[in-house]
């Protein structure tokens, strides 16, 4: 049975990476937006610096692995519902965990290949510096940030179909993005947006990263935030929660 699991486990890998790399209307915007968006922001924007190129490592990161994650479930599972691939993978002895594990895995695969280059323009070009402790802190912080995104993306694509689920995954995207600070620090923003982007996992993640690299707005900020920290693990349990209602119901 373990050997059946593995195996499973590794073919679902194959077939997720082949998938991916078969569509590149999924890795050119999962890829090459958030590092093109960083170098456009962090060095040809007038008056941006080394600060603001920090301050866009912590914040463009999270943007980094939000696409992989939401699209790559949100997108992926629904498409696969409608071609009715579900019901013949439960039908099928593999476990469905080998399933979940392998969409994972190639989520992480590429959320990895989206923050090396973000890195490397931040060391070499913006001439960060930070202790290696604090890049793989860091790094750490933005692979396990994937997770409360994939659970959105997970309820997503058991909520909706495939046209749906694209739009509403473009929205959601966008809109945690946009109104989570990721591109425009949230304390420019009115005061009712700022309460409102206190209640995305998008802003929280990228507290606790501004904090890693020593550029939050916090003041007496920690180098990891414990409140920020225990906001989003009660984020990601509530999520884990609607994604599992939303896999029951669509069962039924």
């Amino acid at each position: 049975m373990q050997t059946l699991s593995l195996n499973a486990f590794f073919n679902e890998c194959g077939a997720e990476i082949l998938k991916a790399v078969r569509a590149p209307e999924y890795i050119l915007p999962t890829l090459i937006l958030p590092v093109a968006f960083y170098a456009l922001f962090a060095f040809a924007m007038p008056n941006s610096g080394t600060s603001g190129a920090r301050y866009l490592l912590a914040t463009y990161g999270v943007f980094a692995v939000m696409g992989p994650a939401i699209f790559g479930f949100g997108v992926g599972v629904a498409n696969e519902r409608d071609r009715g691939w579900l019901k013949i993978k439960r039908a099928s002895p593999a476990p469905a965990i080998s399933y979940i594990g392998a969409k994972i895995m190639v989520t992480l695969i590429f959320a990895s290949l989206a923050l090396i280059p973000i890195y490397l323009l931040a060391g070499f070009r913006a001439q960060i510096v930070l202790a290696r402790s604090d890049w793989f802190l860091l790094f750490g912080l933005h692979m396990l940030s994937v997770l409360p995104f994939i659970l959105i993306g997970l309820t997503l694509g058991f909520s909706f179909g495939s046209n749906g689920a694209v739009a509403v995954s473009n929205i959601v995207f966008l809109g945690m993005a946009a109104l989570g600070g990721l591109w425009l620090p949230a304390f420019l923003f009115p005061a009712p947006l700022q309460k409102f982007a206190a209640t995305l996992p998008s802003y929280q993640l990228a507290e606790i990263a501004l904090a890693i690299v020593g550029a939050s707005s916090q003041t007496g900020a920690e180098r990891i935030p414990l409140q920020n920290l225990n906001i989003v693990a009660i984020m990601t349990i509530i999520l884990a929660g609607l994604a599992i209602w939303a896999w029951r119901r669509q069962r039924d």
